[in-house]
């Protein structure tokens, strides 16, 4: 299986994410050392201690998807890695952060990272968490959210990057899908009613097995879409 990732766009988040941090501190400090020595100031305090929590947010933010080792982008390849070599994964390159191309078609990867039992509602058509970690809960880094959404909007965004890569093709692409993985392994999956796949991290692969001898996608389309696309060589800009 090959692997393209845009190296210079992970340090630069990589980056974004120290920096924001640092400042949150600075500034979360500073909101501090006003709260206790210039009471009177409560504005002035107040306000530095919301801007450095909100830059403390996206410094974990950032810190999580491409700071902390093992990334999603790492994690992902790991579970992939065995494919033959028909397939490529492609990070932070094709319009959205992760996308696989095969003999299984074209699927965008949404990594989900909460923990605790997940199930889906399909009378209001919501995924719902039981457990998990109520710290990350709380301030919004370990929430399940909406994935559904984000599959369906992943879809979107790479169909429109296939189509102004591709131009006019003269063989039509397999219409691109989405998986979630739940990358946490305390994350207990009861979705049998979900609308889009869902899988553990560790069955990823297995998964993707599946779908190439279920409805495999044609060979020469596949080999002209990778070969449109980076090379394992890419870098980005």
């Amino acid at each position: 299986m090959k692997v393209i990732r845009n190296s210079r766009l992970i340090q630069r988040n990589r980056r974004i994410g120290q920096i924001a941090t640092i400042i949150a501190l600075v500034v979360l400090g500073f909101g501090l050392y006003i709260s206790f020595v210039h009471p009177e100031q409560y504005t002035l305090s107040l306000t530095a201690l919301i801007i450095g929590f909100v830059l403390s947010q996206a410094g974990i933010y950032f810190g999580n998807r491409w700071g902390r080792s093992p990334r999603p982008d790492e994690l992902l390849t790991n579970a992939l890695k065995g494919l033959e070599d028909k397939y490529a994964v492609y990070h932070y390159v094709s319009g959205i952060p992760h996308m696989l191309i095969g003999p299984a078609g074209i699927w965008a990867l949404i990594p989900v990272t909460v923990a605790g039992t997940i199930t889906y509602d399909a009378n209001k058509r919501r995924f719902r968490q039981k457990g998990g970690n109520i710290y990350l809960k709380i301030f919004g880094q370990e929430n399940i959210g909406r994935p559904d959404l984000e599959a369906s909007y992943a879809i979107e965004d790479l169909s429109k990057f296939l189509k102004k890569t591709l131009g006019d093709a003269n063989n039509p692409l397999p219409t691109p899908q989405a998986v979630l993985v739940f990358t946490n392994p305390k994350a207990i999956l009861e979705i049998e009613e979900s609308p889009i796949p869902a899988v553990p991290l560790a069955k990823l692969k297995d998964f993707m097995r599946r779908q190439a001898k279920e409805n495999p996608a044609p060979a020469p389309v596949i080999q002209a879409l990778q070969q449109a696309l980076p090379n394992e060589k890419w870098e980005g800009n």
